[in-house]
């Protein structure tokens, strides 16, 4: 099978016809830039305006550390969300699994004395089993990804209140597991390390090899994938076992944070992480989820609720922040859409006839 014809419909700009011209050129390269890559210059603008507002606690090492530390968590589940998203599904279990991956982290540990290295083991084989279980129900049973993973998040969740009676998990944890989530590597928090490891393997599979093309090919046009050879239902099931796999190591490293087994912390992830997923997919290569858009979204959703907490904002502040992103990103993702489709009949009227000049004017009209 070949998937070399397989082209991105991402909004990425071609400005080769813009180069060595005129301050016109130059401005409307800006144009077709910002778009793509808007969500980062405003990114460096909430940096500038934090940055005065906060001058002696904002721009600091202490509080990158603080913030690579504290948001490595939501960052690395936002890549496990993003996972089916590429395949053109959604997991809303990710943020129920996280729950009790994280407490059984802690609880083989303290209450069965297995060996840390033996409960990772344990939880990825968990994960990715949960995950091929939300890929039957969505490809076999055929169950939206929505219902179904909502469904499955729910029990696992049910699941996690059962293994606990509600309560806290404590107990005595080996240095060696706490390690994980709270050392360093030149400075660096390790979950941060983590993060930028999965984020760069990630965008090599996704944007530089045939595994990746499939997954992007499956979720723009499930039909014309299968016309052309691709198992649908093979890579929808390596999207939800990957994400799955990442979910419980998620939980590993949010054990090894927390110390404790809790019940009710890992739902406090699932919002941004799915803002970050969807909103991610608006820039860097808009109208696609990409993986670089994903984390840029986690870094501005991270300065913006560090930069209002510092100010003084009310403790629901967050989850206004993160909701309104939410809505910011649903839009975002509607023009993405709507231009790309304009895009393509752009494309298609000029193949049909290139010669003709009010083809592509024609074509700009919005959809």
């Amino acid at each position: 099978m070949s998937t070399q014809s397989i082209k991105s419909d991402a909004l990425e700009p071609d400005l080769d016809d813009l180069r060595g011209k005129g301050p016109k050129a130059l401005l409307t390269a800006a144009l077709r830039l910002f778009p793509v890559y808007g969500l980062v210059f405003v990114t460096f603008i909430l940096i500038a305006i934090f940055s005065v507002l906060l001058p002696d606690t904002f721009l600091t090492w202490i509080n990158a550390r603080l913030i690579m530390s504290s948001q490595s968590t939501t960052a690395l589940l936002a890549l496990a969300a993003m996972i089916p998203m590429v395949a053109g599904k959604i997991d809303l279990s990710i943020g129920y699994g996280l729950v009790l991956w994280e407490v059984l982290g802690i609880s083989l540990q303290t209450n069965y004395h297995v060996p840390w290295p033996l409960v990772m083991v344990i939880l990825l084989v968990l994960g990715g089993i949960f995950g091929l279980l939300n890929a039957l129900l969505v490809e076999l049973a055929r169950i939206d990804a929505f219902i179904a993973t909502l469904g499955t998040g729910t029990v696992v969740y049910a699941l996690a209140l059962w293994h606990t009676n509600g309560q806290q998990v404590i107990g005595e944890i080996p240095d060696s597991f706490l390690a994980l989530a709270n050392g360093n590597v030149f400075g660096f928090p390790l979950p941060a390390i983590y993060v930028l490891v999965f984020s760069i393997v990630l965008w090599i599979v996704l944007d530089y090899l045939p595994l990746g093309r499939c997954l992007y090919a499956v979720g723009a046009n499930p039909e014309a994938a299968r016309l052309n050879g691709i198992p649908n239902r093979f890579y929808i099931a390596l999207a939800f076992v990957s994400s799955g796999v990442l979910t419980a190591f998620t939980g590993v490293v949010l054990a090894s944070k927390l110390r404790i087994g809790q019940i009710g912390v890992g739902l406090d992830y699932l919002l941004p992480a799915l803002v970050a997923a969807f909103l991610g997919s608006t820039t860097i290569k808009p109208g696609r989820v990409n993986v670089w858009g994903t984390i840029v979204a986690v870094i501005i959703l991270a300065i913006g609720i560090s930069g209002l907490q510092q100010l003084g904002g009310a403790f629901y502040v967050e989850p206004l922040f993160n909701g309104l992103c939410l809505l910011m990103a649903i839009g975002l993702a509607g023009f993405a859409g709507r231009r790309r489709v304009a895009l393509r009949k752009k494309q298609e009227l000029v193949q049909r006839d290139p010669n003709n000049p009010t083809a592509a004017s024609a074509s700009e009209a919005k959809p």
